[in-house]
């Protein structure tokens, strides 16, 4: 089983500005964008930027799987999945 990253960031220069796009690797080849925000004055805000809003990203990721996992769970409740 691979070990790489689902979830990661790239920093792309558009023109005189850049931009971060947050990715989800569907399949080996294949991924896809979650989150993109533009207009970066420089590459080490662009890269800050990412970095910050990859662990926000992952947290909020992860606390609603939580919290999705407790639903499943608890008796009594029906699932729609």
């Amino acid at each position: 089983m691979s070990k790489g990253k689902k979830y990661d960031y790239q920093v792309i220069q558009d023109n005189e500005s850049w931009s971060v796009e947050i990715t989800r690797k569907v399949t080996k080849k294949k991924s896809l964008v979650s989150k993109r925000q533009d207009g970066f004055a420089s590459e080490a805000e662009a890269q800050e930027w990412g970095e910050n809003e990859l662990k926000l990203f992952l947290g909020k990721l992860g606390e609603h799987n939580r919290r999705h996992a407790e639903q499943r769970k608890s008796p009594g409740t029906s699932s729609t999945h």
